[in-house]
């Protein structure tokens, strides 16, 4: 039995459904220049595309 990788777990949200979602990556600071619209679209959630298998090596408790 494995363990659940927790700092992995805590990046992603997995919906009832089963679907994984996480965060976009690289967006947290250097948004003086971004307008706003586009500054809002990356505080969004985008599904979060991984193989079951892999899926579960690192979330096997879901």
């Amino acid at each position: 039995m494995t363990k659940t990788n927790k700092s992995f777990a805590k990046r992603l949200k997995v919906t009832r459904r089963g679907k994984v979602l996480a965060r976009i990556p690289g967006q947290n600071h250097f948004n003086a220049k971004v307008r706003r619209v586009k500054q809002l679209q990356q505080k969004g959630l985008v599904e979060f595309r991984i193989p079951k298998n892999k899926l579960n090596h690192y979330l096997p408790n879901r």
